[in-house]
């Protein structure tokens, strides 16, 4: 095709990911009301089901947390008139997006494979499959993990006894698309190597090497992330950061053979 041609097919595949978008805010539209508090407010109970299996698991693991206090409620507080409206639209839309994220890789895919040979068009197919995925599980783990316990040590800090904490809508809301977002965004991390690795910048090797760097940025990134520093946090979301980096080294490519072979004198001595 002409340049003018692929324009114009860029062109449709844009009108078609728009179209999907507002479908779905459509639809995000109707059911939000209905989710908001058993879902996206469901952090701010005591009753959340990580909160609940955390505390069941406490019986057993000294050094966790306490999070047996069934008093914890937390009441949102609105001070700007529109903020509950635009809370409303905004959360559509993101579940819009957020439901469109497999469809958006399927029309990207569908624009580009014409000009893949046939090896390249399997492995980009399984890329933008497997970073969709990571995407989904990297929002899981913001959200089931990261989030409440982020949300729940900072609703608890006291600084004083006569300073009550009372947090608004949109700081809720804000921290919450934040760190998952974020969260979605890190479990990326293998498909950036991935493509790092297609263009002959990384090797296996590489991962190999820099193994137990790998292990104290995880740390240092978990306590970052996990403001509270208590063992367990650090723990829970180390893990699936330094997983990532293993799944990373699993997906790359092999050394080159001539470097291989250029190991092989040191290995045999």
């Amino acid at each position: 095709m002409s340049f003018w041609d692929h324009l114009e097919e860029f062109r449709w595949t844009i009108i078609h990911i728009i179209i999907a978008v507002v479908v779905l805010s459509i639809l995000g539209f109707i059911i939000i009301p209905h989710i908001f508090d058993s879902v996206i407010l469901a952090p701010r109970n005591s009753d959340f089901v990580t909160y609940k299996f955390l505390d069941k698991a406490s019986q057993f693991i000294p050094f966790l947390p306490d999070f047996s206090a069934e008093s914890f409620n937390v009441k949102m507080l609105n001070i700007n008139m529109t903020t509950q409206f635009m809370t409303y639209i905004s959360t559509s839309f993101a579940f819009g997006v957020l439901c469109t994220i497999p469809y958006i890789l399927y029309e990207i895919w569908k624009f580009i494979s014409p000009a893949l040979y046939e090896n390249e068009a399997k492995g980009v197919k399984q890329a933008f499959g497997f970073g969709g995925f990571m995407f989904i599980v990297g929002c899981l783990v913001g959200y089931f993990i990261v989030f409440p316990l982020i949300f729940r040590f900072l609703i608890t800090f006291e600084l004083s006894e006569s300073i009550d904490n009372m947090i608004s809508l949109d700081s809720y809301m804000s921290n919450f698309y934040t760190l998952i977002l974020i969260m979605g965004l890190v479990f990326e991390l293998p498909l950036v190597f991935w493509l790092l690795s297609s263009l002959g910048l990384i090797y296996r090797s590489f991962f190999r090497t820099y193994r137990r760097h790998a292990v104290v940025g995880s740390l240092l990134a978990a306590a970052l992330i996990t403001p509270s520093g208590d063992p367990f946090s650090l723990i829970v979301v180390t893990l699936p950061i330094y997983a990532l980096w293993e799944i990373s080294a699993f997906v790359v490519k092999k050394d080159p053979p001539e470097e291989e072979e250029e190991n092989l004198p040191a290995i045999f001595e």
